[in-house]
């Protein structure tokens, strides 16, 4: 890590560029893919010795009009502008209206110059971000507008807006450990099993009761209370095998988010270890029993679930295919599921009193 790598902004206004106003180089984007060195691809590589010199420490922020607890509209986007202004940061700021283009806006950016992405949304939108910036060797910005915004609050970074909007001026670069499945990265935790099905039931009661944590709460016991398919799963952590039936595989990245649920394993995510949590219980009345205590913040780890810790796991499922949760979105993956620390951290502005 850098020893103190300051994030300060130049003061100016808040500057806001419609999405068709870019910079165009396709032309170097082909010149650096074809040497593998660009930050082109959906999985990033991990050498970006040679984009990130073509960058500068202009800034863009990327507000997903799909996520946040205020979801939607130019009037959002106004606030913001006027926020930034407020504070003295200077940065241009893009719409996404959908979440898949996410990934695809913010390699956009890249492209164009910027050293510096700012998320403006929930783990999920942040995540995506992560991603391309990760494999860029920029620098990642993030305003928590999600439910939870686990990734955030572990940092220390606040979720009040302009206390957040504080941080990007006045806070440092810290370099943070991530998680990948497949190449793919992960920030909190990676599952398989029933948590992916509550996520589908989780939008269904956003789109009708709004986005907040009781809505998803409800969610998970509202898929609970149904029928629930349970997995045959090989599991190998650090080169011990175990075989296991199991409805729900949870690999956890954050102590933090361990912490809040009252759950065991934030001193072995702390010393570069992942938590592996899988339900002991198949049946829907164990299943929701289990829910209500991890809500509660009272899980009982003996008979609710099994709890392993390792630094590579590899999850190899009966289907070729399966549907998993990183951070709170559904991604499609192939098996075997290989998950591992990348090789180099994530580069993320943290308060200053955050960054031990």
């Amino acid at each position: 890590m850098d020893r103190v790598m300051a994030a300060n902004f130049p003061g100016g206004a808040a500057v806001m560029r419609p999405a068709s106003d870019k910079v165009d180089r396709r032309s170097t984007r082909r010149v650096l893919a074809e040497t593998g060195k660009g930050p082109v691809a959906a999985f990033p590589s991990e050498d970006s010795t040679a984009t990130a010199s073509l960058r500068t420490r202009r800034s863009c922020v990327i507000l997903n009009d799909g996520a946040g607890r205020d979801a939607g509209g130019s009037a959002r986007r106004e606030r913001l502008a006027r926020l930034l202004e407020a504070q003295g940061v200077t940065a241009d700021l893009r719409r996404v209206t959908r979440g898949r283009d996410l990934e695809q806006t913010a390699r956009d950016c890249l492209d164009e110059g910027y050293g510096r992405l700012i998320a403006a949304g929930g783990d999920g939108t942040i995540a995506a971000l992560a991603g391309v910036v990760h494999g860029a060797g920029a620098e990642l910005g993030i305003l928590p507008e999600g439910t939870f915004n686990f990734f955030a609050r572990g940092l220390g970074i606040p979720e009040d807006q302009e206390a957040a909007v504080a941080v990007l001026r006045d806070g440092i670069v810290r370099e943070v450990p991530i998680g990948t499945v497949n190449g793919r990265v992960f920030l909190n935790n990676a599952s398989l099993g029933v948590y992916p099905e509550i996520l589908r039931e989780r939008e269904g009661m956003y789109r009708r009761w709004g986005r907040s944590r009781l809505a998803a709460y409800g969610s998970v016991f509202s898929v609970l209370a149904g029928r629930q398919r349970p997995l045959d799963l090989a599991i190998r952590i650090d080169g011990a095998e175990v075989h296991l039936r199991t409805a729900l595989a949870f690999v956890c990245n954050s102590a933090y988010q361990l912490r809040q649920f009252g759950v065991d394993g934030s001193e072995a995510v702390e010393r570069g270890e992942f938590v592996l949590l899988t339900s002991r219980n198949e049946s829907r009345f164990a299943m929701l029993r289990a829910a209500l205590r991890l809500a509660l913040r009272r899980p009982r780890k003996a008979e609710d679930f099994d709890l392993r810790t390792g630094r590579e796991i590899a999850i190899r499922p009966a289907r070729r295919r399966n549907l998993l949760a990183l951070d709170g979105e559904r991604q499609a993956l192939a098996s075997p599921l290989q998950i591992r620390h990348a090789a180099r951290p994530l580069r993320v502005i943290v308060p200053r009193e955050a960054s031990g």
